[in-house]
This record gives structure tokens, C-alpha cells and sequence, in this order.
């Protein structure tokens, strides 16, 4: 019998469990799979890696100002400069909203900052998405493996901080993770905290 349509069905269905609908870029679940394969390789080879967590900046001004089709085209657009940017090898995962993480294999930190310079100037050169120039800028947040963490979630994590630290000190910019940060992290979170709580008790 003809089994053509199943294939089909089974490639579909394959490609929506590991890559991004609009992108066409490995999800958050693929993007763990790979995050397991460099870990492994990196001990067997004692080859670092660095997990680039990148987050654009003014994307909620022009997703609300231009509405989502043009955001959308942006993500796309976004989506492949960034993958022109790396190496056969390396990784660029769309993990949700205006949020990407991009893993370089086998690099070490004056590597990393070779391809965040690349990347920062790349995303600022203007956007022509249907005859309407869009401008837009990154920030960056870099961790180190295995020097910032050993486990796919603090790595994670650790970048993530390390970007909100590139946000807050100007944007359009990259920040190595340090231990400081999450320490920076806790202190506003504890504040948010006792700042709910005196309102509810009117103080």
C-alpha cells in the first residue's frame, strides 16, 4: 500500500515536536537534546562550550505599534541573520517570544566574544520588512561551560541573568555571568516581596 502519506504525517509531526513553527529553528525541546550532546562531548573531548542567551530589545514597541504580522517577519528575519552568523555545528534555538539561545561547540571566551560582537552588529543593521525599516538592537547574556555550571538548567539560568544584567546596563550590549548577579537577582526579588506585602498591610 502506499505509504507516502504516512511518512508525511510522521515528518509533520516530527517537526512540530522539535522546531519552531515560525522560525523554522530547533525548539526548547531539541534545543535541550543538543545541550545534553555538547555536555557529553565536552567531557569526553575536555572541549568547553558557551550557551549565548539573547532577548531583543524594543521587540514589545514594534509587535504593539505594527502589529504581530510585521513582529512576526522580524522573528524570521532575526532568525536567519543570527543563523548566519555561527558555525556548521553550533546551534541557534527560538525558545519563545523574542527570546534565543545560541550554543557555540568547541570555543573559548575571546571566541565567544568574537561572535557576540558579530552578532550585536549584525541585529543593528535595519530591517527592510515590506518597504518598512525596522530597527532593532539584542542583548546578550553569556555562560560558560563548564566554568559558570554544569547542569543544563543553571547554564540556562545563568545566562539568563547575565542578559537582564546586559538590559540593565544600557542594552545593545553582552554580559559574561558571574556569581554577583544572582545575588543582584535575589536582592529585587526580595524587595518585590516586601514591597506586596506593606501594601497589602497598608504600611
Amino acid at each position: 500500500s502506499d505509504i507516502s502519506e504516512r511518512k508525511e504525517y510522521d515528518k509533520n509531526i516530527h517537526s512540530l515536536a522539535y522546531y519552531d513553527v515560525l522560525t523554522g529553528l530547533p525548539n526548547r525541546t531539541l534545543l535541550r537534546d543538543r545541550l545534553g550532546q555538547m555536555i557529553a562531548t565536552s567531557h569526553r573531548d575536555n572541549a568547553p562550550f558557551a550557551l549565548l542567551f539573547l532577548d531583543l530589545d524594543r521587540f514589545k514597541y514594534i509587535n504593539d505599534s505594527m502589529g504581530h504580522q510585521v513582529g512576526d517577519k522580524l522573528l524570521q528575519s532575526v532568525a536567519q541573520r543570527l543563523e548566519a552568523c555561527v558555525r556548521e555545528g553550533d546551534t541557534v534555538s527560538r525558545i519563545g517570544g523574542d527570546e534565543f539561545i545560541v550554543l557555540l561547540r568547541e570555543v573559548d571566551e575571546q571566541g565567544v566574544v568574537s561572535v557576540a560582537d558579530k552578532l550585536l552588529t549584525t541585529l543593528a543593521t535595519p530591517f527592510n520588512l515590506g518597504g518598512q525599516e525596522i530597527s532593532t538592537y539584542a542583548s546578550i547574556g553569556i555562560a560558560l561551560y563548564p566554568l559558570h555550571a554544569t547542569d543544563i538548567d543553571v547554564l540556562m539560568k545563568n545566562a539568563d541573568a547575565a542578559m537582564y544584567h546586559a538590559k540593565e546596563n544600557g542594552r545593545n550590549n553582552y554580559k559574561f555571568f558571574t556569581p554577583e548577579m544572582h545575588f543582584r537577582a535575589n536582592q529585587i526579588f526580595e524587595m518585590e516581596k516586601d514591597l506586596r506585602f506593606a501594601l497589602e498591610q497598608d504600611q
